[in-house]
């Protein structure tokens, strides 16, 4: 199947003024193209058509390309040596950009989504970015389909914004995160990660903030986005 070609312009990288299904980003030393659904309205409308069976996690919010995807992209490509070669898991990797970073700097990456649709878009962003395809795979945090203790490096990018995500997600990472591994969460300062920090110290985990990175937001907004990348391993 040969994939289409679009033309990026500029205007696209940063400081939009409305929606548009073609963006770039310059994250881990090199250019990125993305493409997303085309009409976002028309996608919330369609996700929220049946209220009885609708889950407000389903949000479409991995359309979006997050700040904190931007940031961990760019702690990616300092950790060359930490994930080439090794298994690896993108947590609710959306449109592909940090499972793509992974895969170009040489990991043996899985990228998970709860949505089927974010993976159709983030396998047509690899092949349109010239990046092996990792191992795309819809699965819920709460239902691990993964083995146990298989992963070296799992990371995510602002991937909890209720603190019912909080006992979930580190439920996850005892399960598939190798007993030598590390976990890398980027965070824009969300206060949900407080519950979560917590959470770490009362479970068995210790945590460390380690890389710091200010992102200008793909839309126009005074000010830019300071995320941090927090380490989350086993305590010893």
């Amino acid at each position: 199947m040969t994939e289409p070609t679009y033309e990026f312009s500029p205007s696209e990288t940063h400081g939009l003024t409305e929606y548009t299904p073609h963006i770039s980003v310059r994250a881990a030393g090199r250019l990125w193209r993305l493409t997303r659904a085309a009409d976002l309205e028309q996608l919330w409308d369609a996700m929220t058509a049946e209220p009885d069976d609708f889950e407000d996690e389903r949000l479409p919010y991995w359309t979006e390309l997050w700040p904190s995807s931007v940031a961990l992209a760019g702690w990616l490509a300092q950790q060359q040596s930490a994930i080439a070669g090794r298994p690896c898991l993108d947590m609710g990797c959306g449109l592909g950009l940090t499972a793509m970073v992974g895969q170009w700097l040489g990991a043996n990456m899985t990228a998970m989504d709860y949505e089927e649709d974010a993976l159709r878009f983030a396998a047509r962003n690899a092949a349109l970015n010239g990046v092996p395809q990792p191992l795309w795979t819809v699965m819920d945090w709460r239902r691990p389909a993964v083995r146990a203790r298989s992963m070296q490096r799992i990371w995510g990018g602002d991937i909890m914004y209720e603190k019912r995500f909080v006992a979930p997600v580190l439920r996850f990472l005892d399960h598939a995160l190798a007993p030598d591994g590390a976990a890398w969460v980027a965070e824009p300062g969300r206060t949900v990660y407080d519950a979560f920090l917590h959470a770490l110290q009362s479970g068995g985990w210790q945590g460390r903030r380690v890389y710091r990175e200010t992102v200008e937001p793909l839309y126009a907004q005074p000010v830019p986005v300071t995320v941090h990348v927090w380490e989350i391993c086993r305590r010893a």
